[in-house]
């Protein structure tokens, strides 16, 4: 089966639409009040690998339901005028999730350039994912 559009020209497309956080500036947003690191990561990611300290996790198949103030499943966090820097493991769905939002009007949204394994690979901090359990849906 040949697709119109692959997941590489998607990703592509996105990625000439978004803004790319480079880690270097990433790191130093760490301690910026005003930015709101996402994990869009699978739980099960965030158990096994750890996650950016003090990042929300908002699950990829939930995002668009937690920002949008219409929906029964939004976020508060999502409409306190941040920067919001999205990342994945790879930067892949971090890019196409980056992408969904911006096109909804969510403003100050980006993502992390290399994703989580380019954060781990280069040694910077970590923590373990919390066992808060704030971040369920709430019905």
């Amino acid at each position: 089966m040949k697709l119109k559009i692959g997941y590489q020209e998607l990703i592509a497309r996105a990625m000439a639409e978004i803004e790319t956080v480079p880690l270097a500036q990433a790191e130093k947003l760490l301690a910026d009040p005003n930015t709101v690191f996402i994990d869009i990561r699978d739980v099960r990611e965030l158990e096994r690998e750890g996650m950016i300290p003090n990042a929300f996790h908002a699950p990829r198949g939930m995002l668009e339901f937690w920002v949008d103030p219409d929906s029964p499943y939004y976020k508060p966090i999502f409409t306190d005028g941040k920067r919001y820097v999205l990342y994945c493991a790879s930067a892949w769905r971090s890019a196409l999730a980056t992408h969904a939002l911006q096109n909804m009007g969510l403003a100050g949204v980006c993502h992390l350039e290399g994703g989580f394994s380019a954060w781990k690979k280069a040694e910077l901090p970590i923590q373990e994912k919390s066992s808060e359990k704030s971040t369920k849906p709430q019905s």
